[in-house]
């Protein structure tokens, strides 16, 4: 009885760290059992190989299959915004980093990502159109 419980704790560690960045970046979110996760794990994946069509529904879903973690869910906006920049979709692209911001109002590209020159504007507009109607933290 004491093995099963250890077990269902070992588990339970196990399936929890599997929607981390860390996790990913290790590859244990190959063994994560949501879908939601595993769509955004494959949006990410494609978007890096160039198959932006195919990214852009596997980001969708994993949206609307109910992603657990904010970070999450800004990420997946974040990597559709990149796609509908890059398919010059500028409004759909100004939509997706404004649902980033409504959940995380500190949403921040880092610096390859800002000084992209599709994004990087877009981004910085809806970042200073944020700020200026009080929407978001400076």
């Amino acid at each position: 009885m004491k093995f099963y419980r250890s077990l269902v704790v070992v588990s339970t560690i196990l399936i929890s760290a599997c929607a981390s960045q860390a996790s990913r970046d290790i590859g244990f979110d190959k063994l994560a059992p949501r879908k939601a996760e595993q769509a955004l794990n494959n949006g990410v994946r494609l978007y890096e190989d160039g198959e932006l069509k195919t990214a852009q529904k596997n980001l969708q879903e994993a949206l609307n299959l109910g992603l657990t973690f904010d970070s999450e869910k800004v990420s997946a906006h974040k990597y559709l915004a990149f796609i509908y920049c890059a398919s010059n979709q500028e409004r759909q692209c100004r939509d997706e980093f404004r649902r980033a911001f409504e959940i995380d109002q500190e949403f921040k590209l880092d610096r390859t990502e800002i000084g992209h020159p599709l994004w990087g504007p877009v981004y910085n507009s809806v970042r200073a159109d944020l700020l200026s109607k009080g929407r978001i933290k400076p």
